[in-house]
């Protein structure tokens, strides 16, 4: 599937802002790439408005072992998307993620955190997760590796269940993953 080219500038745009300089693509590692991604999310999610509507400040989450190193603080720097400010939080533990707007579930979490998580009904947070980890399928996007780059996989059911609503834009670069209520977890 080919990016947009203004999605594919918008990614390359926020990397080159990391280092100050244009970076090749050896310079760029996997979490750098992702850190971009998960900003962009916030640019193509609509929260519901059971939830409170979209919330003043998006709050992007790091729930877990933090794999980003500076990269993702670098991302969301002094960035505004439609007139609400970025923040990061790190948590150690899934019963405080109240206030997160999209929550990254580090690969160093189970199962178990994800189910204390789906206790909040109409929570609306974005959750992503990353391909073989064990919450991987119980996450509305999913980061995967195919040939060596960094794509997504979107979880429709989830992403119901949540509440939410994606931008057109954003479903037609993943691959988008249909799953019925009763499918197994």
């Amino acid at each position: 599937m080919k990016i947009p080219l203004l999605f594919s500038l918008s990614v390359a745009t926020i990397l080159t802002t990391l280092s100050g300089e244009t970076l090749n693509a050896q310079q760029v590692d996997e979490y750098q790439v992702k850190a971009a991604f998960l900003y962009n999310f916030a640019k193509f999610v609509e929260w519901p408005a059971e939830a409170g509507g979209a919330p003043e400040v998006l709050t992007i989450c790091v729930l877990g072992r933090d794999p980003f190193g500076q990269a993702l603080d670098d991302v969301i720097a002094g960035k505004i998307i439609a007139g609400r400010p970025l923040a990061l939080r790190r948590l150690t533990d899934a019963r405080h993620t109240g206030g997160c707007s999209i929550l990254f579930i580090s690969s160093s979490e189970n199962i178990r955190s994800l189910s204390s998580l789906k206790s909040d009904e109409k929570r609306g947070v974005l959750t992503v997760g990353e391909a073989g980890n064990a919450t991987a399928e119980c996450v509305a996007i999913k980061f995967t590796l195919e040939g060596g780059k960094i794509r997504f996989e979107i979880n429709l059911a989830e992403v119901q269940e949540e509440k939410l609503r994606l931008s057109s834009k954003l479903l037609s670069l993943a691959t988008v993953v249909r799953r019925t209520p009763d499918s197994p977890r």
